[in-house]
């Protein structure tokens, strides 16, 4: 996928605990520590469950300025069901959250394939099965948002993207809708992009 502004990059840092209890961290060369590397945000995971082709993914979401693009190795391509749950870390309200797969995947919307969340009351998908957005509903600080979807991967490494809207504190209601409206529809303005490769453990 092409995304427009600028591209962070999301490194970890490995942390030891010492039997002294010191935490100690780990110099990774090149890398500033203390500034470039992203410890809140994510560290984002999934469990594939290869005989019921069920993907389980969670993480956390630290801003609300970036849309997060994720990267995922499957075990085998084809059609997974996907339930995803992540934390809202920032200090803002999510009103919609918006999906959009990359190369090679697209969203299923048959009998057999649920698209719910806990959160949001209803979904949007697109005609050509690349966008899904949720809305209606809302993930306010602390909380967590799940979702279900399935989704058809016609290679083992799958991308995808998601973005949500946050109004600003002086928007007024009826702007606020317009401006849900106008997304569900047309898609989500787009903004800087954080990268995430998420590992993938095979539980069956």
């Amino acid at each position: 996928m092409h995304f427009c502004g600028d591209v962070c990059r999301l490194h970890f840092a490995t942390a030891i605990q010492t039997c002294e209890g010191v935490l100690m961290t780990l110099s990774i060369p090149g890398y500033d520590l203390r500034t470039q590397v992203r410890a809140r945000d994510i560290q984002m995971a999934a469990s594939a469950d290869l005989s019921r082709r069920v993907l389980m993914v969670s993480g956390a979401i630290d801003t609300k300025d970036h849309d997060v693009a994720v990267t995922f190795l499957l075990p085998e391509p084809g059609r997974w069901q996907v339930i995803k749950s992540e934390t809202n870390l920032s200090d803002a309200s999510w009103l919609t959250w918006q999906m959009t797969a990359g190369e090679g995947v697209h969203f299923v919307q048959d009998e057999q394939a649920m698209v719910v969340s806990q959160q949001f009351a209803k979904t949007f998908m697109t005609p050509d099965q690349k966008r899904i957005t949720f809305y209606d509903g809302e993930v306010r600080p602390g909380e967590a948002v799940l979702k279900m979807f399935t989704i058809e991967c016609t290679k083992r490494r799958g991308d995808a993207s998601h973005a949500r809207f946050s109004p600003a504190p002086t928007e007024s209601p009826k702007k606020i809708k317009d401006m849900v409206d106008d997304y569900v529809a047309n898609g989500m303005p787009k903004k800087p992009v954080i990268e995430v490769v998420v590992p993938v453990t095979l539980i069956g």
